[in-house]
């Protein structure tokens, strides 16, 4: 027994974001800098009162609207994502409430950012092929739009915010390979959302500071980009090679190559790294930006609706980042 992807659909934010509106903000920068700088030409903003899970649950009532599948057959649902509705109960299960699933289903929330989508496929490889259920709704939904600081150039150039399903379901053939994971905490605060959670929660002083841009109250993200671009550019291709070990491939055999959009100077890095074909890279960040744990399953999707992926081929996924930490796979069509 195994199981495959069967569908795909996402949810961007609804404020989209131009290079023009940036500049009126950032005005050292002209649209066309800020082009040249990250590679971007729009991203995409939420408001206030919708989160990660309101993201979610739209791209999952497209799922649902674009396919048919009948509700009732939904055994599982992973909810991915770094932006909780609360610390308790779970999100999962107000997901269940709110698409009226089953009651009688699995639900989980995943806390998980860059390396969502990677590791919550793998979840759900593990929890289809063990035979505890015959298929699972991954549910995506990132938000760092709402704890990014409004005067911060890096992030608010560079990060969307979105939503995602993805129904993984039993097959005959194995269509998800071998998965490689890796950590390594010691990067985990050069990218974080500080005054955020219990060891270091919000406080008068921190709401008084932050008051002239509404207190930050969900917390603020901080980002050593040269740490970052330093762990991206050491551990993804040797990733990528123990994914092809794992799963006895080589570089020659894989039509596509899918990585988390972390940023263009990134991908571009890796991509002269391991000499992989521009042809064989996904690039959909330029008009998307950084969507975190939705950035994959967005690349496949529009891949697939652009015609690059046919059946037969192999794409590998890589998902890489925050915590540090990173995970990949095989995808066989």
């Amino acid at each position: 027994m195994g199981c495959e992807i069967r569908y795909i659909t996402y949810q961007l934010a609804s404020k989209e974001v131009s290079n023009e509106d940036l500049a009126t903000t950032f005005e050292e920068f002209s649209a066309e800098d800020i082009y040249k700088k990250v590679g971007i030409k729009k991203r995409f903003h939420t408001s206030e009162d919708i989160i990660g899970s309101d993201l979610a649950f739209q791209a999952a009532n497209l799922f649902f609207n674009d396919t048919k599948f009948p509700k009732e057959q939904i055994e599982f649902i992973l909810f991915c994502t770094e932006g909780l509705d609360y610390i308790a109960p779970m999100t999962a299960c107000l997901l269940q409430e709110r698409l009226n699933l089953n009651k009688n289903i699995g639900a989980l929330d995943l806390p998980s950012g860059c390396a969502g989508f990677t590791n919550a496929l793998g979840m759900a490889k593990a929890i289809v092929e063990s035979g505890q259920s015959s298929n699972v709704l991954l549910l995506f939904g990132d938000t760092p739009g709402l704890v990014s600081h409004p005067q911060d150039f890096a992030l608010r150039s560079l990060f969307s915010d979105a939503g995602a399903a993805v129904l993984v379901e039993k097959s005959n053939e194995n269509h998800i390979g071998n998965f490689v994971y890796g950590v390594d905490g010691s990067g985990a605060k050069h990218l974080f959302v500080d005054k955020s959670c219990l060891r270091n929660p919000i406080d008068k002083e921190w709401l008084e500071l932050n008051n002239d841009v509404g207190g930050m109250p969900r917390g603020q993200m901080k980002m050593n980009g040269l740490e970052v671009f330093s762990f991206s550019i050491k551990e993804v291709p040797i990733l990528v090679n123990e994914i092809l070990e794992k799963n006895k491939l080589k570089m020659k055999d894989i039509n596509l190559f899918v990585f988390h959009q972390a940023s263009k100077i990134i991908l571009k890095s890796i991509q002269r790294k391991l000499q992989i074909p521009t042809d064989k890279m996904a690039y959909y960040l330029e008009n998307n930006g950084n969507t975190v744990s939705v950035s994959i399953p967005l690349c496949l999707k529009e891949a697939q609706r652009e015609g690059r992926i046919k059946k037969g081929d192999k794409v590998l996924i890589a998902g890489f980042g925050i915590g540090f930490s990173w995970s990949g796979t095989i995808l066989y069509f």
